[in-house]
């Protein structure tokens, strides 16, 4: 069994994976508050599913324990920029690449192999990222999210609201939380679609996948086929673990 740490500003999300003999199933997944990411619970974890490969994706100075632990029980590794993987990277600052960004390219690429694909991850920010049918990442754009939007109108003005919402509602709003509301619901799917447009008329078989806490609003309101992905990011990490004990 594979377990997969990713580690955020303040949550660890959890997974593990059968092998890839089995399809590389999804046999557990959790999210945990950091501060409660504890030596037991993470040997609980190791014991439990029987783990014998591990990798953790970390954006913060995670406690030492978490390495000290999966190094002793496991073969570790820590997904960072020289981190072998599964495709060809040509970003041009790869030191800078998110690792959420890297993951799901890798997911999307062992997913729909010999494909070109956009993986569009919506969260906080909204990530595009594009692979080509020849596994080349060739990198993608960053834009602000839902929240972030409606946060950035209440902040730098005086008087508007902070709305949080994913009800789409009428496209003219007739007060001014229904303008806030249009403004950022609809100028975001119109953004997204507009952007999904201009790769199609690019590579006319591109994949579309969505994945991100704001999917399923993004997945009910576009035009285009997409695929939705849950836990993509978690997906991908594993393949890169894979990646790395087929290696070792």
């Amino acid at each position: 069994m594979n377990l997969c740490l990713d580690m955020g500003n303040t949550r660890t999300k959890i997974a593990v994976f059968d092998t890839p003999a089995n399809d590389n199933e999804l046999r557990f997944y959790d999210v945990v508050m950091n501060v409660d990411l504890k030596p037991q619970l993470l040997l609980d974890w190791v014991t439990k599913f029987k783990i014998r490969q591990s990798i953790i994706s970390s954006v913060v100075n995670h406690a030492a324990f978490v390495e000290e632990i999966l190094k002793r029980q496991t073969f570790f590794i820590e997904l960072t920029h020289h981190t072998p993987i599964p495709i060809i990277n040509t970003y041009g600052t790869p030191a800078t690449l998110g690792r959420d960004r890297l993951a799901v390219v890798v997911a999307g690429n062992v997913l729909h192999p010999k494909n070109d694909i956009l993986v569009i991850d919506a969260g906080t920010c909204i990530t595009y990222d594009f692979i080509d049918k020849m596994s080349v990442y060739h990198g993608g754009s960053i834009a602000p999210g839902i929240q972030m939007k409606f946060k950035a109108v209440h902040t730098f003005t005086d008087q508007l609201p902070l709305i949080k919402t994913t009800e789409l509602g009428s496209l003219t709003g007739k007060s001014t939380h229904e303008a806030i509301v249009s403004g950022v619901l609809h100028g975001t799917i119109a953004e997204m679609q507009g952007i999904i447009d201009k790769y199609c008329q690019e590579y006319p078989q591109l994949r579309v996948l969505l994945t991100g806490g704001d999917a399923v609003f993004f997945e009910t309101n576009l035009k285009s086929e997409i695929f939705a992905c849950p836990n993509l990011v978690l997906q991908g990490i594993n393949q890169i673990l894979n990646y790395n004990v087929a290696k070792a």
